[in-house]
């Protein structure tokens, strides 16, 4: 009698089935059916709905501006605990398929990372496509990057000890951060990825298993990057850091991935691939959570685990 796989459905936790259900009965509009404005105002009220409440124990929140390398000033948000010396920094670049997202959608997580990993978290809003197309959030996330390690002691920041993070799109970004700071000889403590993207072509395994029906659709994804990149420009590294010719010398890794995500195959293949290259790796699978579960907390409470374990990285690396 042949073996059939298990349907990815089974996969799924109870949290998780709950809230797809529940998105499903709500009759929720795909984003690829709405135009990007839309899809923005859509998740800056929708996605905070599903996160917990802000936390106490960040001291300081200012907003704050960098600037870009064509003068445009880059919103950005600064978290951090009152402290009488130079704080460690991670710089966050948030996920949204370089097309939606905010420092609203991001806030509680931002809070969460500052106050557990006992650091200083400047969120950066950098721009957002189809109206600013790839490279440009490359170069805000980096130029912001530069800023932060020239000038951050005028807010109170050491340059010495900085990191950087991110989710979905954003933690394809920090992983391209980490690889152009290791090529200009800026140190970094560590490059914290929540479920990054990292190939240049979505046809992975789990690409094909999480299509339809696990909170991050293909069609969705396509829609994303057709907003945010020529197809002939796929293979940069830029977009696809998985596609750099030299992966040695990075800065060390903190991978969080969603088992029941598409992009949970590319996170494990760039794991692997840092690890041949001899830099060290921690990598955590969220076993039956679906992309985006870090920001889910009210709805998917794992994500307070994670929370809890890339603090516990952050603040080990630095305090190293």
């Amino acid at each position: 009698m042949s073996q059939h796989p298990q349907h990815p459905r089974n996969l799924l936790n109870a949290a998780s089935r709950s809230l797809i259900e529940r998105v499903h009965r709500a009759g929720r509009p795909p984003m690829a059916t709405m135009s990007p404005a839309q899809a923005r105002a859509f998740y800056d009220i929708g996605g905070p709905m599903l996160d917990l409440q802000p936390a106490p124990g960040v001291d300081r929140v200012e907003d704050i501006h960098l600037p870009a390398r064509d003068g445009h000033p880059m919103p950005a948000r600064l978290y951090a605990p009152r402290s009488a010396v130079a704080l460690p920094v991670l710089l966050y670049m948030h996920g949204g398929g370089f097309t939606v997202g905010s420092l609203g959608t991001h806030d509680v997580l931002c809070r969460q990372l500052s106050r557990l990993g006992h650091c200083a978290v400047v969120s950066l809003d950098y721009r957002l496509a189809p109206e600013h197309r790839f490279p440009t959030a490359v170069h805000d996330s980096w130029d912001a990057l530069q800023w932060l390690h020239q000038h951050g002691p005028r807010l109170g920041l050491d340059p010495k000890r900085v990191a950087v993070g991110g989710d979905s799109a954003g933690g394809t970004l920090a992983a391209v951060c980490a690889l152009m700071a290791r090529d200009a000889a800026l140190p970094l403590r560590l490059q914290l990825l929540f479920y990054p993207g990292c190939v240049a072509h979505q046809d992975t395994d789990s690409h094909r298993r999480f299509a339809e029906g696990f909170m991050l659709d293909k069609e969705t994804v396509d829609w994303f990057f057709d907003h945010y990149i020529d197809r002939a420009k796929r293979d940069d590294w830029r977009f696809a850091p998985m596609n750099a010719p030299d992966h040695a010398g990075l800065a060390p890794a903190w991978l969080g991935l969603a088992e029941c995500d598409p992009l949970v195959d590319e996170g494990v293949q760039y794991a692997d691939t840092l690890r041949m290259a001899g830099v060290p790796v921690d990598l955590e699978i969220y076993r039956g959570v679906v992309h985006g579960f870090i920001t889910m907390g009210r709805a998917i409470p794992d994500a307070l685990q994670a929370h809890a374990d890339a603090g516990q990285a952050l603040r080990q690396a630095f305090e190293s």
